[in-house]
């Protein structure tokens, strides 16, 4: 038995029933930054372009976009849920410490980005150890496997 597979059954074990309204929360809210993204993509390209990182900040922002539009609604119906939380990391930990950090902790101007950016982060770390919970379309499929 792997590594990951342990991990998964612990968390599918041992999860809290309030985690799914959680899921549900934070899946609409990487939705609506999706689309808010998306409507200012302009913003985003300009946050993102000062970055000294591999890709063209256009680039970057395209991917922030699609991950954020596709993979919040697949997290509130909790489908592969470990692995669309696994994709949207490297965008949360991109925007806690490249963008929000250097602005600070309750920053006037910030509107509490930094302490948002650190709240989506920890519950996608959660929900990729404890994954989509009871009320989602994974514990469906894995009921369906287990009585075929």
């Amino acid at each position: 038995m792997s590594l990951v597979t342990k991990i998964e059954g612990w968390g599918n074990s041992h999860r809290p029933g309030w985690l799914d309204i959680f899921r549900i929360a934070l899946g609409l809210f990487i939705t609506f930054k999706g689309f808010e993204f998306m409507f200012n993509i302009d913003n985003l390209r300009t946050t993102t372009s000062g970055m000294d990182v591999m890709f063209s900040g256009a680039a970057l922002a395209h991917y922030v976009i699609f991950a954020h539009a596709l993979g919040g609604p697949l997290i509130v119906f909790g489908l592969y849920t470990r692995i669309v939380s696994l994709i949207q990391v490297p965008i949360l930990i991109g925007a806690v410490a490249l963008v929000n950090y250097p602005k600070g902790f309750l920053s006037v101007g910030n509107h509490m980005e930094l302490e948002i950016s650190l709240i989506v982060l920890i519950g996608l770390i959660v929900f990729m150890v404890f994954g989509g919970g009871k009320f989602s379309v994974d514990e469906k499929r894995r009921k369906d496997v287990k009585v075929a």
